[in-house]
């Protein structure tokens, strides 16, 4: 094996069964691995391309998030899974009020039963965090910035910033670039 460091593969060519990296360097491989991890997903909502909304996975996420708590008060996080409570529990922190939007009956469902989920949400309500459960998000409102939620049963969330921690999926850019087949 050699490491290239400093360098993005930028195309993968399967006929000749070479990839070709952003500084020109063209590599043959017999057999190829594409381990380019994931990304967030990011619901397809009207109005997640305003500001003031972002995912919560990397560290310009967090910047994002740390200045809307110098100049705002209201947070959203949607997702009640671990990534969604920390960066609530973050924003909290931050002095914002956070409210916590998600789908399931109780927080996190896929590693906690149900009594466990419901004494997560009674021990995170004593520090002042706020949820609003079995909600699913119908758009992010505002202008330029988001200015609130509103929700398929027909209510609403005023808030200055919506974080999304709803998951990840596979970075599947660079196959789908370079005509690769993939699945999900």
């Amino acid at each position: 094996i050699t490491l290239y460091t400093g360098e993005t593969i930028i195309r993968v060519d399967t006929s000749k069964k070479e990839v070709i990296s952003d500084i020109g360097r063209v590599e043959p491989y017999d057999e190829l691995i594409l381990a380019t991890g994931s990304v967030p997903f990011i619901l397809p909502l009207p109005g997640a391309d305003k500001c003031g909304v972002t995912a919560f996975r990397d560290i310009s996420d967090t910047d994002k998030m740390l200045e809307a708590s110098k100049k705002y008060n209201k947070a959203a996080v949607i997702g009640g899974g671990l990534l969604g409570l920390e960066a609530a529990r973050g924003l909290l922190n931050l002095g914002m009020d956070v409210s916590v939007i998600h789908i399931a009956p109780y927080l996190m469902e896929r590693q906690l039963d149900e009594t466990a989920g419901k004494m997560l949400k009674k021990e995170l309500e004593k520090q002042g965090m706020k949820f609003l459960l079995e909600k699913q998000t119908e758009e992010i409102l505002g202008s330029d910035r988001v200015e609130g939620l509103s929700f398929k049963d027909g209510t609403t969330l005023e808030t200055d910033l919506v974080v999304m921690a709803v998951g990840i999926k596979p970075n599947i850019q660079l196959a789908k670039d370079s005509g690769i087949e993939v699945n999900r």
